[in-house]
C-alpha cells in the first residue's frame, strides 16, 4: 500500500465524522431556533401561488443555478415546503433544467470564458479526456460525487464533446440521490418545527429513514470515486 492510499483511507472515516456532526448541527439548529415561524411565512407565501407553486420554485430554482447560487440550501427548502415527494420532484426537474441552461449557455454563448475558468485546472483536463472517451458515464460519476462544484461542472460540460442529450439524462440519474439526501434532511425541519405533535414512534421512523437514506448516498458516492479513479486517474481524494 503507498503512502496515498494510506492517507486517503486515514481521511475518510474522519470526513464521516464531519459529515455526521454537519447534519447533527443542522438538526439541533432547526429544533432550537424558530423554524416554525419561517416555515409558516415560506408556506403561506407558497400556498399564495396555488397551482403556480411548483412552476414558481423550478424557475426560481433553475435560475439561482445559473447564477452560481448554493443549490443544497434551495433543495433542503422544497423539503420543508413540498416534503419528500414533491419535494424530490420539483428538485429534480429544477436541478436538470439548471443544469441544461448552464451547458447551453457555456456551448453557444460563452464558450471562451468557461474555457479560460477551467484551463490549467488538472481534474477538469482529465474529465474532459474520459468523457471524450466514455461520454455519460463520466458524467453520471460526477454528479454522483459531491467533491465536484455542481455550478461550475454545469458549465465545464458545456465546452466538452458530450452530447447534450446524454448529459441531461447522465445529470438527473446522478444528481437523483443527493436531491434526496437534502430534501429529506429539509423535510426533517418541518417535523422539528412540529415536534410537539410527533410520536416517539414517528421519530423513530424518521431517525431510520435518515440514516437509511445517508447510508445509500454514502455508498453510492464512495463507489462512484472508485470508479471515476480507475478511468481519470489519482487526481480525486477518495
Amino acid at each position: 500500500m503507498d503512502e496515498t492510499s494510506d492517507m486517503s483511507r486515514r481521511k475518510s472515516p474522519l470526513k464521516l465524522i464531519l459529515l455526521l456532526s454537519a447534519l447533527a448541527a443542522a438538526i439541533t439548529a432547526l429544533a432550537l431556533l424558530p423554524t416554525g415561524e419561517w416555515l409558516q411565512a415560506a408556506t403561506d407565501r407558497v400556498d399564495s401561488l396555488g397551482f403556480w407553486a411548483p412552476l414558481a420554485f423550478i424557475v426560481i430554482y433553475a435560475i439561482a443555478v445559473v447564477f452560481f447560487v448554493p443549490a443544497s440550501v434551495l433543495t433542503a427548502a422544497s423539503g420543508i415546503i413540498f416534503g419528500v415527494v414533491r419535494g424530490s420532484l420539483y428538485v429534480s426537474i429544477a436541478s436538470v433544467a439548471g443544469a441544461a441552461l448552464s451547458f447551453l449557455i457555456a456551448r453557444f454563448i460563452a464558450r471562451s470564458r468557461v474555457e479560460k475558468r477551467i484551463q490549467g485546472n488538472e481534474t477538469f483536463a482529465a474529465i474532459d479526456g474520459a468523457v471524450a472517451r466514455e461520454g455519460w458515464k463520466i458524467v453520471a460519476l460526477t454528479r454522483l460525487s459531491p467533491i465536484f462544484p455542481f455550478a461550475l461542472l454545469n458549465y465545464a460540460y458545456g465546452v466538452t464533446r458530450v452530447k447534450f442529450t446524454h448529459y441531461l439524462l447522465a445529470s438527473w440519474i446522478g444528481m437523483f440521490p443527493g436531491t434526496v439526501l437534502y430534501v429529506y434532511i429539509g423535510s426533517l425541519g418541518k417535523a422539528a418545527s412540529e415536534a410537539e405533535s410527533r410520536t416517539t414512534t414517528e421519530w423513530m421512523a424518521y431517525g431510520v429513514g435518515l440514516a437509511a437514506t445517508l447510508a445509500v448516498t454514502i455508498l453510492v458516492t464512495r463507489i462512484a470515486r472508485r470508479a471515476l479513479n480507475e478511468r481519470i486517474g489519482d487526481t480525486i481524494e477518495d
